[in-house]
C-alpha cells in the first residue's frame, strides 16, 4: 500500500487542524490584514498562518531512510525515482520533529528595475512564528549570523548551525542556519559563465569538451557540447551533468575564486560556490551557500537595472552592468523557459486538486505537447496546462531545486499584458524537500513525476503574488 494512503490518527488530526488554519491563511485575508507597504509583516503573517510545522516526515530521525540521507555530499545526485524508492518503505510518516527552516524574500522593483522595497522572513526552531530581517537602504543586513547548513546538526542542535558563513557576525541578534540551496546554486554557476563570456574568455558557441579526471554519480562521464547548450540544460531542465561541466569549465579558467569574490564585492556575501571539485565539477555540498535576500538581489541585476541598484560595500554603485545586456537577455530567456514549475508555481499540474495552485504563471511552450501535457527530459506531469496558460497572469523566470531535505525556488515575476501590474523577485529556500509531505497528499499516479514539495509552498507563492497584484494596484490609484 502506498505510504500516502496510509494514515496515522495523528496525521489525520494534523490534516483537520491544517485545513482550518490554511483556510484562515488564504492570500486575500492576509493582504487585507497587513499594511500594504510592509512586505515583511505580510510575509511573516502569511508564513505563520500556513503552519509549515504540520508537514509529515518520510524519514524521521530514527528511520533507516534518515541514515541513508545523512552525510550530504552530492545530495543532488539522487533522482525523483531514487527518492521515491527510498521513501517507499516509509509506511508510517511522522510529524516533523521541529519547526522547519524557511528563508523567504520578496524584492519589489520599480519601472526601471531598481529595488524599491523588500521583505525577508526567516523561520526556524528558534523563530517558530518567523522573524523579519532588518535591511538598510542598500537592501543589505548585518543583523543575521548566517550559518552553514548541517544535515545532522539540524536535529542535534535544534536547527542551529556551527559554521559561520559571513565573518564578524558573532554578536548579530538573529542566528540562522541557511538551508542548502539545491539546484538554485546553478544560478551562481551560470552567472559565472556569463561573466567569462562578457570578458571575452569564452564564447557561447564554443564547444567545451568535458573530460572529468574522476567520475561522480552526480556528474556522469565525459561529454562534449557548446557552452550555450550546457547552460540551457543546466537552467531549463536542471541537468546536473551539464552543470558539472560548467563548474569544471569555471575551474579550468581559474574563475571560481574570482566569482566568489565578485559576489562579495557586490555585497552578496552569503553567495559562495565553495568546495566544488575541479576534477569533475561536482562535490556540491553544504559549503555552497545562498541566502534568499542575496539571491533576490542577484536576480534583480540579471533582470536589468537602469542606474544604481544599490551601493557596494566599498562605496561604489552596483548597476546592471555586472552583466552585458546580451548576457542578461540570455540568462532571462533561459530562466523564462524553466521546465519544472512545481514549487512556488504549480502550473505543470494545472487543474489538479493537489497540489494547490501557486503563482499563476504561463508555462513555456517548448515543454507543452500537442495534448497540452508537460514532459521535461522524460519527467511527465500528465496535466493539460493549456487552460492555465490561457488564464495566466504572469511570467515567472525562475530556477527551482530540490533534494531530500532542501527545496528552493527563485525567480523574477512580471505581469502579462493587460494583467494587474507585478514587477518583483521572489526567493524561497527551505529544508522542506522531498522528505516532507502533507497529510492529504495523494498517491503518485504511475508514470507521473511525483509532487516534490509540500503544497504549502505553492500556497505561499499564490499569497505573495496576490499581495503584489493588490499592492501595486493600490499604489497605481494613489
Amino acid at each position: 500500500m502506498s505510504i500516502f494512503r496510509t494514515r496515522t490518527s495523528r496525521a489525520v488530526a494534523a490534516l483537520s487542524t491544517a485545513s482550518v488554519l490554511l483556510a484562515a491563511a488564504t492570500p486575500p485575508a492576509q493582504a487585507q490584514a497587513t499594511d500594504a507597504d510592509d512586505v515583511a509583516a505580510f510575509l511573516q503573517e502569511t508564513m505563520d498562518g500556513l503552519r509549515f510545522e504540520q508537514v509529515l516526515d518520510l524519514a524521521p530521525p530514527s528511520s533507516p531512510q534518515a541514515r541513508t540521507l545523512a552525510g550530504g555530499v552530492d545530495k543532488d545526485a539522487k533522482t525523483a525515482a531514487d527518492y521515491a524508492r527510498l521513501f517507499a518503505n516509509a509506511a508510517d510518516p511522522k510529524p516533523i520533529v521541529q519547526q522547519p527552516q524557511l528563508d523567504v524574500t520578496v524584492l519589489e522593483l520599480d519601472g526601471k528595475g531598481r529595488p524599491v522595497k523588500s521583505g525577508t522572513v526567516l523561520m526556524s526552531p528558534q523563530y517558530p512564528n518567523g522573524i523579519a530581517v532588518p535591511v538598510d537602504q542598500n537592501f543589505h543586513t548585518n543583523q543575521v549570523r548566517y550559518r552553514q547548513w548541517d544535515d545532522a546538526g539540524w536535529y542535534a542542535n535544534q536547527g542551529k548551525g556551527t559554521i559561520d558563513i559571513v565573518p564578524g557576525r558573532e554578536n548579530a541578534p538573529i542566528d540562522f542556519m541557511l538551508p542548502y540551496p539545491a539546484s538554485t546554486l546553478k544560478l551562481m554557476i551560470n552567472f559565472g559563465v556569463l561573466r567569462l563570456v562578457d570578458k571575452g574568455v569564452i564564447k557561447l558557441d564554443d564547444t567545451y569538451d568535458y573530460q572529468p579526471t574522476t567520475v561522480s554519480s552526480l556528474c556522469g562521464g565525459p561529454s562534449s557540447n557548446t557552452i550555450s547548450a550546457y547552460m540551457d540544460a543546466s537552467i531549463t531542465s536542471s541537468s546536473n551533468a551539464a552543470s558539472c561541466a560548467l563548474v569544471k569549465l569555471l575551474h579550468d579558467k581559474g574563475a571560481v575564486d574570482e566569482l566568489n569574490q565578485t559576489f562579495q564585492d557586490l555585497g552578496l556575501e552569503t553567495m559562495q560556490l565553495k568546495n566544488t571539485n575541479p576534477a569533475n565539477g561536482g562535490r556540491w555540498s553544504n559549503p555552497v551557500t545562498m541566502s534568499s535576500l542575496d539571491t533576490a538581489k542577484l536576480l534583480a541585476l540579471v533582470n536589468g537595472v537602469q542606474g544604481t541598484a544599490w551601493t557596494a560595500p566599498n562605496g561604489s554603485p552596483v548597476t546592471g552592468a555586472v552583466l552585458s545586456p546580451t548576457s542578461r537577455q540570455v540568462f532571462k530567456k533561459l530562466l523564462g523557459e524553466q521546465g519544472f514549475n512545481d514549487m512556488l508555481s504549480t502550473t505543470n499540474r494545472c487543474g489538479s486538486a493537489y497540489p494547490a495552485a501557486g503563482i499563476p504563471q504561463r508555462v513555456a511552450s517548448r515543454w507543452v505537447a500537442a495534448d497540452g501535457t508537460v514532459t521535461v527530459e522524460g519527467n511527465k506531469f500528465g496535466k493539460d496546462v493549456r487552460p492555465c496558460n490561457k488564464q495566466a497572469q504572469v511570467t515567472f523566470a525562475h530556477k527551482t531545486g530540490w533534494v531530500g531535505n532542501s527545496g528552493a525556488d527563485a525567480g523574477i515575476v512580471r505581469s502579462l499584458p493587460g494583467k494587474a501590474g507585478r514587477n518583483y523577485v521572489v526567493v524561497a529556500i527551505t529544508n522542506l524537500g522531498t522528505q516532507y509531505v502533507d497529510a492529504d497528499r495523494p498517491a503518485t499516479e504511475p508514470g507521473i513525476y511525483p509532487v516534490a514539495f509540500t503544497e504549502k509552498l505553492a500556497r505561499l507563492g499564490a499569497a505573495i503574488d496576490r499581495y503584489e497584484a493588490a499592492w501595486l494596484a493600490r499604489r497605481t490609484k494613489s
